[in-house]
């Protein structure tokens, strides 16, 4: 494979008038690749996650949720041109949103701020992306992720759920509810989020699905939270991430325009040779 990879938007500028990023010794790409990570107060974990980032990426956007201890203070320290949104709502939705509405770069990358993610993932995400596929969904449950972090009822949950979204909506995924994801910009203006809090993860797996968008699983470990504790309640949400999927399989019309072909681009393929 050549060591140099086209974005797949075609409205892209002419390659001489690009300015390629090296991102490992057999790829280089050019399309900038912005960053979101939602917080409040996790100023204790910034350093793990901010430590993991490759230096090749275009911008760090921290939304901050309205943080007593010193998150926004660490993430200027550990990144000096970190962009920082105040979070006008509440819940994890309503923070992603803010923080993709200030995104300049053409990819965008979710990742917590606990230390459960590892940046240097980040380059599995964007191989995906610069190969075809328009969102590059991470999976704890694909050959090669696993988990530290979840209980047996967070796992049985998400395991149902996972199956109730691949039955009703086509799909072929192993995991559904978690929130390390990568995908183009423009893919925002075809999955039109409106939901604030974590069941937002949910709602974009079932968006591209019903957009017909190209699809990626990429393998991807999560580790333990490193400092203080989750918002993440499993009965609650669970029935949030129930009522997202019967409110979108409510709405066919979207659905009757994807293409027959599954969306789920064949994860066992090489992305960087």
């Amino acid at each position: 494979m050549s060591s140099v990879l086209q974005p797949a938007a075609a409205d892209q500028d002419p390659p001489a008038a690009r300015t390629y990023r090296p991102v490992s010794s057999h790829l280089a790409i050019a399309p900038p690749v912005s960053v979101v990570i939602p917080a409040m107060n996790e100023a204790e974990n910034l350093p793990y996650v901010f430590k993991t980032l490759p230096d090749w990426i275009h911008e760090v956007v921290l939304v901050d949720g309205n943080s007593t201890d010193d998150t926004v203070q660490v993430a200027r320290t550990l990144w000096s041109d970190v962009l920082v949104v105040g979070q006008r709502g509440k819940g994890k939705g309503d923070a992603l949103r803010s923080g993709f509405e200030a995104c300049t770069g053409d990819i965008i990358v979710m990742v917590d701020a606990d230390g459960s993610a590892d940046g240097n993932e980040i380059l599995s995400y964007v191989s995906a992306l610069v190969s075809g596929a328009d969102f590059a969904k991470g999976s704890r449950f694909a050959n090669g992720g696993g988990t530290d972090d979840m209980t047996f009822i967070r796992k049985l949950g998400n395991r149902v759920l996972c199956a109730v979204v691949n039955r009703k909506f086509g799909a072929r995924y192993t995991d559904l509810c978690y929130g390390y994801n990568a995908f183009w910009r423009h893919c925002l203006d075809k999955i039109d989020l409106d939901c604030t809090g974590f069941e937002i993860e949910t709602l974009m797996n079932i968006r591209v699905v019903k957009a017909g968008l190209k699809v990626q699983e990429i393998p991807s470990h999560e580790y333990l939270r490193i400092h203080g504790t989750s918002n993440l309640r499993a009965v609650r949400d669970g029935f949030r991430v129930l009522k997202v999927i019967l409110q979108e399989r409510s709405n066919r019309r979207a659905l009757r325009r994807r293409p027959r072909h599954s969306p789920l681009l064949d994860t066992g393929r090489e992305t960087v040779s």
